[in-house]
């Protein structure tokens, strides 16, 4: 990883945790020959932009393969691992112990990025200082006729339109979010007050939750990269 002579330090932020609800030990099975957390690093180590990566984690085992794999650790109090913490307090802490001036938020769940996206990313967030926005965020453009309790939301029945030509709907993928540490820290989230909206493919955004998206996910990565190469 290039360390570019810039005014600010950028870590690339993964939060992880031993325990999973719907997929056990998500962060550390097998996957393609290697493992989520592996394959992440292993992306944003070849961000030349990023200063570092840093992996937060309660569990022992997440946090010896992060320094296996080059990325710095830090060990989360187990106060701010269990189900009952609130997102946002997470959030918080997690930042208030990650060295650095700007921070990009990465989840190993979406396996499919690319360091492309990455890169964009942060070059987008350094352009935009001083115009209003206060964090870039990776989202999928949704496109689809939505109803909520039994209503239209985003079209009128009466005076169909095509699919296309539905107002954009940002969704969320987590793909990545970019935003000044002590922004983070206030807000206690990871996507600031004025977001800019960054779309990214739907094959990279596509984010594992349940054993379904664990086995798609591992089928569509394998596929891009020659049948799954050990990383």
């Amino acid at each position: 990883m290039n360390k570019p002579n810039k005014k600010y330090t950028v870590a690339a932020l993964i939060g992880v945790r031993g325990g999973s609800q719907r997929v056990e030990k998500k962060n550390s099975r097998s996957f393609s020959n290697s493992n989520l957390l592996r394959i992440k690093i292993k992306q944003l180590l070849e961000v030349p932009n990023l200063d570092k990566v840093v992996v937060n984690s309660e569990d022992e085992e997440l946090l010896a393969i992060a320094r296996e794999s080059g990325a710095e650790t830090v060990k989360r109090d187990p106060a701010f691992a269990t189900d009952g913490v609130s997102t946002s307090d997470y959030y918080k802490n997690i930042a208030e112990n990650c060295d650095a001036d700007i921070i990009l938020s990465a989840t190993v769940t979406t396996p499919l990025m690319r360091k492309e996206s990455y890169e964009k990313g942060i070059k987008k967030f350094l352009e935009l200082e001083g115009q209003g926005f206060d964090s870039v965020t990776s989202c999928t453009v949704l496109k689809e006729f939505l109803y909520v309790d039994g209503k239209p939301l985003n079209y009128d029945p009466s005076n169909q339109v095509r699919s296309q030509d539905l107002p954009n709907i940002f969704v969320l993928n987590y793909g990545y979010s970019i935003l000044f540490r002590e922004n983070m820290i206030k807000n206690k989230n990871i996507v600031g007050k004025k977001p800019c909206f960054v779309p990214i493919s739907k094959i990279e955004s596509v984010d594992i939750d349940t054993l379904e998206d664990f086995f798609i996910a591992e089928t569509l990565y394998e596929a891009i990269n020659e049948g799954g190469k050990p990383s």
